[in-house]
Order: structure tokens, then sequence, then C-alpha cells
């Protein structure tokens, strides 16, 4: 027998199957080099599965091997007499967001696992089940980080209701807290991040005088380093980011983007901040990061990391951001997504502008961030609706496919697969064979 053929094929088998490990998938930024994946479907063509899912959650689904995990959040009995916590922000003590919810409610936190080929739920298992620690925005859900593994483990983050570590049999190999996270009574939105053997979180709250980053230990979640920040309320993803052979960790925020050791926490760097309230997260390509914000001022920072501070900014934009989708890199391009789904191109070396403002064919509402592979970016809509974009400085929409059910989650992408959850349930879209 040929060993070298063989080789050659398990590298090629591996290849093919990428898993999504995390947020945004292997790199974090949205972009996979998978080609055979379905760019046509609907509730009734290239559908291998439909799992209802209980409860409510934004995170997107993770795939590693066969299985696939995803967290939700069941509301529960109303609790008398209980309102949301005041809150510091702009110099008032006592401030409610007129828009938050369910800080009266009980909830039951799940993480739940299934089968890639078959959809079928494996397992569940009730992380907290009791009273939640503040309100969330109405339209946010306690279940909005994703999960996030080591291949190993399964690594899910509620904020103030904690984090929780499962193997893949579901059994819980420990739990930690932060204790409460004050969030301007707007709910949980930064996910985990994975380096090494440490799970990384930010937790940048109200005015800034208790938001931190930190990270705690794969192995039994004891707190590893805990590095204090003066940054308001964020709800943006840490990034990990090769410079020069090392990894940093990149943090947004509207006071400022700062890089940390992610071994120590130390501060590396640090640049200016998006001037508004930072909900997605950033990415890099070409050896800048990009950081954008939407409310109250529309702001995209091109970002050297490895010169003097004051020669930070190689390029800034004024349009076309988003509150909550990220942007995308995909090749020479930076896309961006407004919430309103209109899509602008920019050159990432330069930021030369290449189209701006394009409109999908329907007008909508939009929170799950893009994602590209095989020349292709892909925008799912709250309304259910997945545009396919041709990549490139020519905008072209090539096809549009749509699910009578809202998509707030980012899709996940996996071998020939495109896992997508909805507001009901999880879907396996796989073109027939």
């Amino acid at each position: 027998m040929n060993y070298l053929f063989v080789a050659a094929l398990v590298l090629f088998a591996a290849s093919a199957q990428a898993d999504w490990l995390q947020f945004r998938g292997p790199g974090a930024n949205g972009v996979s080099d998978l080609k055979n994946l379905p760019l046509k479907w609907s509730a009734t063509e290239n559908i291998a599965w439909r799992t209802e899912l209980p409860g409510a959650g934004y995170s997107s689904p993770i795939v590693v091997g066969r299985k696939i995990f995803v967290t939700t959040g069941i509301k529960g009995e109303q609790i008398p007499g209980v309102a949301p916590r005041k809150h510091k922000i702009g110099g008032t003590a006592d401030f409610v967001h007129p828009q938050t919810s369910d800080a009266d409610r009980k909830y039951e936190l799940r993480v739940i696992c299934l089968d890639a080929d078959t959809g079928k739920v494996i397992w569940e298992r009730t992380s907290y089940n009791g009273p939640v620690y503040d309100g969330k925005h109405s339209f946010n859900t306690y279940a909005s980080p994703t999960p996030i593994t080591d291949g190993k483990n399964v690594y899910v983050w509620f904020e103030s209701q904690g984090m929780y570590a499962y193997d893949f049999d579901g059994k819980q190999k420990w739990k930690a807290s932060f204790g409460g996270i004050n969030a301007l009574n707007l709910g949980p939105g930064s996910s985990p991040l994975m380096f090494e053997d440490l799970i990384i979180v930010q937790s940048d709250q109200d005015d800034g005088a208790d938001s931190f980053i930190a990270a705690v230990r794969a192995k039994d979640g004891s707190v590893a380093w805990k590095t204090p920040r003066k940054t308001g309320a964020s709800w943006s993803t840490p990034v990990l980011f090769d410079s020069s052979g090392k990894k940093e960790v990149i943090t947004m925020a509207t006071e400022a983007v700062i890089a940390y050791d992610p071994r120590t926490g130390k501060e590396l760097w640090r640049g200016p901040g998006v001037e508004a309230f930072a909900a997605n997260t950033p990415i890099s390509g070409k050896g800048l990061i990009i950081a954008a914000g939407y409310h109250p001022k529309k702001k995209v920072l091109a970002l050297r990391p490895d010169v003097p501070e004051d020669q930070r900014v190689a390029w800034s934009y004024d349009k076309g951001t988003a509150y909550i989708p990220s942007s995308i890199i995909y090749g020479d391009y930076l896309y961006l997504v407004a919430d309103n789904g209109s899509l602008s191109c920019l050159d990432v070396a330069t930021g030369a502008i290449k189209y701006e403002g394009k409109r999908m064919p329907k007008p909508t509402k939009y929170t799950a961030s893009p994602v590209a592979f095989d020349g292709k970016i892909l925008l799912s809509s709250n309304d259910g609706d997945t545009f396919v974009v041709k990549a490139g400085p020519d905008f072209e929409v090539l096809d549009t496919n749509s699910l009578d059910e809202p998509i707030h989650a980012s899709l996940a992408l996996d071998g020939d697969s495109i896992f997508l959850r909805t507001d009901k349930a999880l879907y396996r879209i796989r073109a027939k064979k």
C-alpha cells in the first residue's frame, strides 16, 4: 500500500472537516476555507434535519467532531417585588434602561448537545436555575454568548449566572463565577475566548469602575489572572491577534482598543476607542486591527499594532457600521454590515471605498454576523432570509434563501454543511447527494 497516498487522504479528510469551535469559527473571523457548502435552501430544500430548541438564545452553534453544542434560556415564574438594578452611567447613579425586562423572572439556563449527523439531542444539562442577577434588553436573551471548546470539554458562559465546563458526555467538570456583571440592564453578549489552557472573558460594566478582563484555567475553573479595565459597558468579544509571532488578546471598547498578553493579562498597548457602545467584535487582516462602533457615533478604525501610539491609526471611516453584527475581512476587502443590512466594501490596507450602502433585496434588521467561503459572503437577517453576495469590489447578490423563522445567531460552517439556528430550531443545511 502507498502510505504517502493514505496520509494524503487523511490530511484531505482533516482539511474538509473544519470544526467550528467558537464564535465566528476557527479564526474567530467568520471565514472558512471550505468549498462544498450549499448555496441554496428553503424550508423544504437541502434541509438534512431540523431540531426544535426550547427557550430562547442568540448563541451560535459550535461544532466539534460529530457533536453540536448550543445554549438556551427558558423563562420561569415571576418573582413578586423584584425590580431591575440601578446602574451608573454618565454621572447618573440610578440609571434603569427603559427597555430592560425579566429582572423579576426565574430562568433555567441550559447547554444542549446534538448529534451532527441526525440532529438528535444527545443530552441536555441545566447549568443554572433560579433568579437572574439583573434584567436584560427586551430584545436580548440570557443565552447570547456562544460556547467554546478545546476539543475535550465545552465551556459555557452565562456572565452573571456563571461559567460551566462539561465533558462531551455531559458530565459537569466545574463551575466558576465572577459575581454579578453590571451591564446597564441589557444582559449578556460577550463570548469567551480560548488561549491554550485558558478561557478568557471580557467584562466591561456600567461606567467602568468594575470592568475587567480575566482568564480561568480550563482544567478547574480557577482564576489564572484578572486585570481591571477603566472601560464602560460593552458586549464585544475579545479575539487573538498574531503580532510578530506572538499572540495578543485584542479588546474593543468605547474608550480604547487595548491589547493584552493572553498568558498574564498584562496590557501591551492601546489605541483610540470607537467612541460608541461596543457590541460587535474586532477583526484583523493585512496586519491591521479593525474596530467599529455604531451609537452614538458611527466609526471604523484601522489600527497598526507595532507602532508608536500617535501613529496607531492607519485609516478611519464614518459610515456603514452596525450595533451588533460584526464586520468581516475576506481576501483584500473589509465588508461592513449595517443594522439595516446595507453592505459596504473597503480595501483593508488603505480604506479605499469600493462600494458603500448597497441594499439587500428585502429591507429588514440584522443581528447575525456574516460568514464567508468560496468567494461568497452570507448575510442572515432577523426575518429569516440569508443572502448570498459575491465577494469582491463589485456588488452582486447571487441568491436569497428564506426560512419562515427569525435568525439572530451567526451561522456555523463545518464539513459539507451549514448549521443555522433560528429562534425556534437548529437546522443542518446540506446539499442532497
